[in-house]
């Protein structure tokens, strides 16, 4: 049940408890995260401070992850959040996304499948429907371009090797490497992943480029099919 606890605002609040001041005093991971989330929303409603009205927020979206997972029209439920605060909320989710993920730009090398799900799971981990990657490499393994194949459904992603590889022609790249998420958070690959990854690698064959991997990303772990052997030459 979302706890509504009626008060007076932070001004009112001695200097020493307000978020801000506190974060500038004593650094932002003494803070709670509702008292975080205070700091970005700024103000509260009437009787309820910005820190109330972030425990109802994330009360009602559950948590942290919650938030990273709800989209601006479901944030603008609570009562006190309006379009411009989700807005804001879901840039600072997005910006925390971006500063853990592991750098991958033109010319980076790719050693092992643990680098990609490095930088992608914080990107794709909470997304509620599939998306299907590619990572196209040069010769030397090294990164040429990354790119989304397409977007599904919560169960499927519509992929068809015509449109992969003519990207892969167009950049001349010498190899692959697929990613997708399951938005269920378990990475286990189903019988439609096996199936099209073996059509991919059969279409790769064709034309002369390699698929060196293929990783499904679930919720804090991943399935690489190269490691598990999984790939037919």
């Amino acid at each position: 049940m979302t706890r509504k606890v009626r008060g007076k605002g932070i001004t009112y609040w001695p200097v020493t408890e307000r978020p801000r001041e506190r974060l500038l005093a004593k650094g932002a991971d003494v803070l709670s995260d509702a008292q975080l989330l205070a700091i970005l929303l700024r103000t509260g409603r009437r009787d309820f401070s910005a820190v109330q009205v972030a425990i109802e927020l994330l009360d009602q979206v559950g948590g942290i992850s919650g938030l990273a997972k709800s989209g601006v029209e479901e944030l603008c439920m609570i009562q006190g959040v309006g379009i411009a605060k989700a807005a804001q909320l879901k840039a600072a989710v997005e910006l925390g996304r971006r500063s853990i993920a592991a750098p991958l730009s033109t010319g980076t090398r790719v050693s092992s499948s643990a680098d990609l799900f490095k930088h992608f799971h914080p990107m794709i981990r909470d997304v509620k429907h599939e998306i299907f990657k590619v990572v196209l490499l040069d010769a030397k393994n090294t990164v040429v371009k990354e790119a989304t194949v397409s977007e599904g459904s919560l169960t499927l992603s519509v992929v068809h090797p015509r449109e992969v590889f003519a990207l892969a022609v167009r950049e001349s790249a010498a190899g692959v490497i697929f990613l997708h998420n399951h938005p269920s958070g378990d990475p286990a690959p189903s019988v439609e992943d096996r199936q099209l990854t073996d059509r991919l690698v059969a279409a790769g064959k064709l034309l002369g480029i390699r698929v060196l991997d293929h990783l499904i990303i679930g919720d804090g772990r991943y399935v690489s099919f190269a490691d598990e052997g999984w790939l037919k030459e």
